[in-house]
């Protein structure tokens, strides 16, 4: 093989991995996959799809190695074959995002009030873990929280945060996340609970970007 051919042919590998990811409704299932594993039930369910056409681009992201599945009983489950997948998608939306005007203007129009709410980072969020008064809340459904979470973060989902305010101390300072900095999970719960008293705010990642940084994670499998 010559210089030439070797890298033609390189680069069709890494075509592959571009072409798999391809589609929105790709990107969306590797970031429902990036909360944990989920059926094809699920995933359809989650991103809005059919069953058939569910299977039909898990199937393309299996073909690239970018997930892989296992069967118990009747239902077949998949994951991201290992986290660093989402490093894939994080670069995506940072280019897109420092690139295509479109990106700030659909998410400054969705979320309208969220300049007025201040973040904290993840690495931010880490250096204070220890701290006593301060709440870590995980607003995701439940199952994703079981998965994997921030270590000590107390599991609330957004649905059931309005019924379960007698949980939260208003003395104690809460910091809610959910799952990435498209979620309107821990918006939701910063406008509900500074409406409440509380002194709240939002991490501006999501757990997937904390699993990818390496920091410590628990389970409750």
């Amino acid at each position: 093989m010559n210089h030439r051919d070797f890298k033609t042919s390189l680069n069709e590998q890494f075509a592959r991995i571009a072409k798999a990811v391809a589609n929105p409704h790709r990107i969306e299932i590797l970031d429902i996959l990036a909360q944990g594993e989920r059926s094809v039930e699920e995933i359809a369910k989650e991103a809005a799809l059919t069953i058939g056409n569910a299977s039909q681009h898990l199937q393309g992201l299996r073909e690239s190695r970018l997930i892989a599945s296992r069967k118990q009983g009747l239902h077949v489950y998949y994951r991201l074959t290992d986290p660093s997948v989402f490093r894939l998608i994080q670069i995506i939306r940072e280019i897109a995002q420092a690139q295509l005007a479109e990106v700030n203007q659909l998410v400054e129009s969705y979320f309208t009030n969220r300049a007025a709410l201040e973040p904290i980072t993840l690495h931010e969020l880490y250096a204070r873990l220890d701290e006593p008064d301060l709440v870590v809340l995980d607003v995701r459904p439940n199952p994703e929280y079981v998965q994997g979470h921030i270590p000590g973060a107390r599991s609330i989902p957004i649905e059931e945060l309005e019924q379960r305010l007698s949980e939260l101390a208003p003395e104690q300072e809460i910091v809610a996340y959910c799952r990435g900095p498209y979620c309107v999970f821990a918006d939701e719960a910063v406008e509900l609970l500074s409406v409440q008293g509380y002194q709240v705010r939002r991490m501006h990642e999501g757990y997937p970007d904390w699993l990818l940084a390496q920091l410590p994670t628990e389970t409750n499998e």
